[in-house]
């Protein structure tokens, strides 16, 4: 399992995991985050249970739209990547842009509630977003395409000399230096 499956796999996890209890006990989750001790309203409930079912439907479609679980029918030969190009998953980078900002403004969030109200639910959601989030943003940047490596060296075709010279590629092509 590669990184990209790993994210997309923890991201639905992670919502799942925070959805369960909103759904379950909403009174107890108003109840622990409330500064003082009082009965939740009908509205703070239903704003709960909303937002459970709604980090439980963005699982749901962050694991449809990378293509992790394909929507065809037909069984293709090669694994579904990140790179933009690939035609079994056209949504996978948007999609994975989309949860990689969701979970760092998370983690901005609950790090700032958390500084505020010192209450460790927050701290572990703080947690829990900014290692999705560094996760998310590490797939954005090394994992959407395939790097350009020779197959004679090995070696990465982007790299340049600068601020170091190569004498011996130099020397072996037969250019002069300055």
């Amino acid at each position: 399992m590669d990184v990209f499956y790993a994210y997309t796999y923890s991201t639905a996890a992670w919502f799942g995991i925070q959805a369960v209890p909103l759904i379950i006990t909403p009174r107890l989750i108003i109840t622990t985050l409330s500064v003082e001790a009082r009965k939740p309203t009908v509205l703070e409930e239903y704003l709960c249970r909303s937002l459970a079912f709604t980090l439980l439907t963005l699982a749901i479609v962050t694991i449809l739209l990378t293509g992790t679980i394909p929507l065809s029918s037909s069984l293709s030969e090669s694994e579904i990547t990140a790179d933009p190009s690939d035609p079994k998953a056209p949504y996978a980078v948007p999609t994975l842009t989309v949860t990689a900002a969701f979970h760092a403004v998370t983690a901005f969030y609950s790090y700032m509630q958390y500084t505020h109200n010192g209450q460790i639910g927050f701290a572990l959601s703080e947690i829990g977003s900014g290692v999705l989030a560094s996760m998310g943003c590490w797939c954005l940047v090394f994992g959407t395409e395939k790097g350009r490596i020779s197959k004679r060296t090995g070696a990465d075709k982007r790299t340049s000399g600068w601020p170091f010279k190569n004498e011996e590629s130099d020397k072996k092509k037969g250019k002069k230096r300055l």
